[in-house]
């Protein structure tokens, strides 16, 4: 990571409409995304396209504080995809997958529903986020 970057969160999505999307956002300190983020949809035919870190609006959605580290994590995560007309919620099948190593983060398995257009959808999929750390006055 660059010295204004402060982690990244990092999306693998397997939509049950036969689509795949890979998407990642480096954060930055004052919270914004880094415009090296990245990531790709492949499409039912299989063809990929690639995506730029402005296509992708991604809002963390309530949090989860670790009773182990005290590290504050989002809960969930909207992510919209406004030029495929897609809007997702992404949740985690289990709260507590955090992994407690010399650096602690956060990755495992989600759960996606959403809207495909005026379409219903749901898939899975994984989620890593790391550098999320206590707040201020836990520290």
């Amino acid at each position: 990571l660059g010295p204004e970057q402060s982690g990244w969160d990092w999306f693998a999505l397997q939509l049950d409409d036969g689509r795949d999307m890979m998407f990642y956002r480096l954060r930055h300190r004052d919270g914004r995304m880094d415009s090296f983020s990245r990531g790709v949809l492949v499409g039912r035919d299989g063809q990929a396209r690639p995506l730029r870190w402005d296509e992708v609006n991604l809002q963390p959605l309530g949090e989860w504080v670790s009773p182990y580290s005290g590290d504050r994590y989002p809960a969930a995560w909207r992510l919209q995809l406004p030029s495929e007309n897609l809007e997702l919620t992404v949740t985690p099948k289990v709260a507590d997958q955090e992994m407690r190593l010399t650096v602690r983060y956060w990755e495992g398995a989600v759960a996606v529903t959403g809207r495909a257009g005026d379409s219903q959808i749901q898939g899975q999929g994984y989620l890593e986020m790391t550098r999320y750390e206590p707040a201020a006055s836990q520290r």
